[in-house]
């Protein structure tokens, strides 16, 4: 989790896309266009700060939840969600995410 939400604070797009298993709702085989919109999306929001609350690992299936503290134009988008991984040839891969309400 913490290389993905850096992959974000540095515009890596290559790397969001390549850590992302094809099952999640956001994987598109248009990489070119999903890569735009990735960058679009980094290079507009302002990353804060990454908080991790809990941690579970599994040998196949591990979750992350996490505060994210991110912000567009002044304007507070921060939010806190729970995340699977799903290990794929010895790498994980963000699978999906619930989204927690924030305290």
């Amino acid at each position: 989790m913490k290389s993905r939400y850096c992959a974000y604070y540095l515009h890596d797009a290559d790397y969001i896309i390549k850590t992302t298993h094809t099952q999640n709702i956001d994987y598109s085989n248009d990489t070119k266009q999903w890569k735009n919109d990735i960058l679009h999306f980094t290079q507009n929001f302002q990353f804060e700060k990454l908080t991790i609350i809990d941690f579970i690992e599994d040998e196949k299936l591990s979750y992350v939840t996490f505060h994210a503290k991110i912000s567009f134009e002044k304007e507070n988008h921060s939010f806190t969600e729970k995340s699977s991984f799903k290990k794929i040839n010895n790498a994980w891969k963000y699978l999906n995410a619930v989204q927690l309400e924030s305290k």
